[in-house]
C-alpha cells in the first residue's frame, strides 16, 4: 500500500520514522512519500519537502514566511493528488496538517489519519470541529486523551501507548554503566549529581538556566552538570554560568539522568523521560512578566497543570513552578524537598509508578501500524 506522510518538525520526523518501521513489517509491499526529515528518509521512499522549510515559529516569522509556507501547501496539495496513497497519515503539526485534512477530505476519498493528536485540550479546543470532518481515525500517546475525546466530544480515538515508554525500556536494557564510569568518561567530580534540563529552544534556556543555576548551587554538596540541548552551543550556555561550577554533557539526557539524584526540567517531554527514568523533579518555566503570564495561562489554557506527569496522573506529582512562581527561593525549597533522604522524595517515586501505569507498556507505533494496516485491508476488501 502506498502511504504519504507528513511531519513537520523534529520530534515529528522521529515519530513518523518509527511508524514507517513498523509499517514496513506488517505491509510488504508499503511505499512511503512524505514531508518530512532525515530519520524518515533512512527508513525509504520519497521525501517531498524537509521539514526545515517547514517550520516557523512565532507569529511574526510565520508573517514573514507566509508565500513560503502557502507555496509548501499548494505543492503538498498537489503532490497528494498526484501520487493517489492509499492513506494520509498526519503526524502532530496541526497548524499545516488540518487544512491538509480538509483539502484531502473535500477533494478525494482517501482517508486520513493522525498519528500523535493535536493538543486541543490545552488550547484552541475549537479545532474538534475539523477534526470530526477531516479525520477518519485519531491516534492518541497520552490516555487522558481518551476521556476528553471520547466523554466530551463524543468522537472516538485509538489510545496506542507512549512512544517514550519504550525508548526508556530500551535505554535501561541498553545501558549497563556504573555512576562512577559515567562521571570518569565525563570529566566530572565524585560529588552527586543535579542534572538541569534548561528546555531545547534558546529562549527557554535564557528564561530558566540562570535560576536553575541559583537556586541548586546552593546545595554545595552536589555537582550542577545541563543536559545539552541539540543545536545549541557551548557558548551559548556559558554566558549564564555566572563563574559557577557547571559542568554540560551534550547526546547524553537519559545518560545523564540515570546518574543524577534530582533534576530540575523545563515543561514538555523531558518531563515525562525524568518520570520514567525514575529521578525526582521539580518542573520549572520562568517567563517574564509572571504575574500577567499567569493570569492569561489561566484564561487560556484549558488544563490543571503544565507537565506530562501531573496531567497524566490527573494529580500533583511533582511540583511546577510557572511563571511567576519560579523564582529562586521557591527552586530551592522545593529542590530540597527531593533529595535523598526526605519523605516527600519517596512519594513522588510513588506517584512516578502510578503515573506509568496509566501510559501502560504497549509500543505505540507497532500498535498504531497494526490498526492501520488491518483498516486499509478492511477498506479494501469493501
Amino acid at each position: 500500500m502506498k502511504y504519504y506522510l507528513i511531519a513537520g518538525e523534529a520530534s515529528g520526523d522521529l515519530h513518523a520514522s518509527r511508524l514507517m518501521k513498523s509499517l514496513s513489517e506488517r505491509d510488504a509491499d508499503a511505499q512511503f512519500r512524505f514531508f518530512g526529515g532525515d530519520m524518515m528518509a533512512s527508513v525509504g521512499g520519497t521525501r517531498v519537502k524537509h521539514y526545515r522549510e517547514l517550520a516557523y515559529m512565532g507569529l511574526m516569522p510565520v508573517l514573514l514566511h507566509l508565500n513560503t509556507i502557502m507555496s509548501n501547501m499548494k505543492l503538498c496539495r498537489k503532490d497528494i493528488l498526484s501520487w493517489r496513497p492509499d492513506v494520509v497519515i498526519l503526524v502532530d503539526y496541526p497548524g499545516f496538517n488540518l487544512r491538509i485534512a480538509s483539502f484531502v477530505k473535500k477533494h478525494t476519498s482517501i482517508p486520513v489519519y493522525y498519528y500523535i493528536s493535536p493538543k486541543i485540550w490545552a488550547w484552541k479546543e475549537y479545532r474538534i470541529k475539523t477534526i470530526k470532518k477531516t479525520i477518519d481515525e485519531l491516534f492518541s500517546i497520552l490516555p487522558f486523551e481518551v476521556p476528553f475525546f471520547e466523554e466530551k466530544h463524543h468522537y472516538p480515538i485509538h489510545y496506542v501507548g507512549n512512544p517514550t515508554v519504550e525508548e526508556v525500556s530500551n535505554f535501561n536494557e541498553e545501558y549497563h554503566e556504573t555512576v562512577d564510569e559515567f562521571y570518569q568518561r565525563n570529566a566530572l567530580p565524585s560529588k552527586p549529581i543535579i542534572a538541569l534540563l534548561a528546555g531545547s529552544r534558546k529562549q527557554e534556556i535564557k528564561n530558566n538556566l540562570k535560576l536553575m543555576i541559583s537556586a541548586a548551587s546552593r546545595f554545595t554538596d552536589y555537582q550542577l552538570v545541563i543536559a545539552g540541548a541539540p543545536g545549541i552551543s557551548p557558548d551559548y550556555y556559558r554566558q549564564y554560568l555566572d563563574n559557577n561550577d557547571v559542568s554540560i554533557v551534550f547526546g547524553e539526557t537519559y545518560a545523564l539522568l540515570k546518574n543524577s539524584v534530582a533534576a530540575l526540567v523545563t515543561s514538555g517531554t523531558a518531563t515525562l523521560e525524568t518520570a520514567l527514568l525514575g529521578v525526582p523533579q521539580v518542573v520549572c518555566y520562568y517567563m517574564s512578566l509572571g504575574k500577567i503570564m499567569n493570569l492569561g495561562r489561566k484564561l487560556i489554557l484549558h488544563i490543571k497543570y503544565v507537565s506530562l506527569v501531573n496531567l497524566i496522573a490527573d494529580k500533583e506529582v511533582v511540583k511546577e513552578l510557572v511563571a511567576d512562581k519560579m523564582t529562586v527561593n521557591n527552586t530551592y525549597t522545593e529542590l530540597q524537598k527531593i533529595l535523598p533522604g526526605s519523605h516527600e522524595r519517596e512519594i513522588m517515586l510513588d506517584g512516578y509508578k502510578y503515573m506509568g501505569n496509566q501510559l501502560g507498556v504497549h509500543v505505540a507505533p507497532d500498535n498504531t501500524a497494526e490498526i492501520i494496516v488491518d483498516l486499509l485491508k478492511q477498506r479494501n476488501r469493501i
